[in-house]
């Protein structure tokens, strides 16, 4: 685990046996007013929320986890929190793989292992009186994978040593402090480069999904300002929102044609 960053958000980790919803308990406490660095972790989650409105499903022996912050940042900064996000889950989550080359992040919310979502980042904001304040949602498969019809999803098992849900949590809160500090000082530059040393190589074949329909291109990278790159036949488009599927999944050492 890396070493805790000076200056370091006063972390406060809650651990629950069962709750609803992590997310939704971060929420709630923002609204009371609670200041940055709750973290609350479930052994059990029963209501959980993955990304475009999908449950979470959790069998148990997974994380389940969320933190409260209050960020200083423009508010035109909100989108460029999931890379600090995705980079702290990636780092929490590496140390357990056996090959590294294994774990891969993909854009703009989810983690792979050989090639398929095994960890997924919700992000929501809002203000009170107290001021802006953000929860991170953080829900990874460690011991088992849901079965979910139409998806091929990994845990952690298969591909390394599972660890307890509360070491993962307490990782990711060194981790998002250390990509806080990186991003305020070296900038976005910074943490797209490291971000982009994580993800599917340039190249990889993707199909984006938006409520106007689908398109599929190849990666080429990311912008200034987050947006996927995406090499298509009629040219470069950037792309703010959408479901992402791999269509080579290459990058995880995965031959072969899949969605992800």
């Amino acid at each position: 685990m890396a070493r805790p960053v000076p200056g370091a958000t006063a972390w406060r980790l809650e651990i629950h046996d069962e709750l609803g919803s992590t997310s939704d308990r971060c929420v709630e406490q923002a609204s009371l007013g609670a200041e940055a660095g709750l973290a609350i972790m479930a052994r059990r989650q029963t209501s959980g929320r993955g990304s475009r409105g999908r449950d979470w499903q959790d069998p148990g022996g997974n994380l389940a986890f969320s933190v409260l912050l209050r960020p200083v940042e423009a508010e035109g900064a909100i989108g460029l929190w999931p890379f600090v996000a995705g980079l702290a889950f990636h780092g929490a989550i590496l140390p357990t793989v056996h090959d590294p080359a294994q774990l891969r992040l993909k854009w703009p919310n989810d983690l792979l292992l050989g090639g398929c979502k095994t960890a997924g980042i919700l992000i929501e904001s809002g203000s009170d009186a107290a001021g802006r304040w953000l929860v991170i949602g953080f829900g990874a498969n460690l011991r088992a994978a849901p079965s979910i019809a139409g998806r091929t999803l990994a845990c952690v098992a298969d591909y390394g040593t599972v660890p307890a849900p509360e070491t993962v949590a307490r990782a990711i809160c060194v981790e998002l402090d250390r990509w806080q500090a990186v991003w305020r000082s070296d900038g976005f530059g910074s943490l797209r480069a490291a971000w982009l040393e994580r993800a599917h190589p340039i190249g990889t074949r993707l199909v984006v999904r938006d409520e106007s329909g689908q398109v599929e291109g190849s990666f080429v990278g990311l912008d200034e300002q987050g947006m996927l790159l995406l090499g298509c036949a009629d040219g470069l488009k950037r792309i703010s929102t959408g479901e992402i599927l791999l269509l080579d999944r290459d990058a995880a050492g995965v031959s072969g044609r899949a969605g992800t």
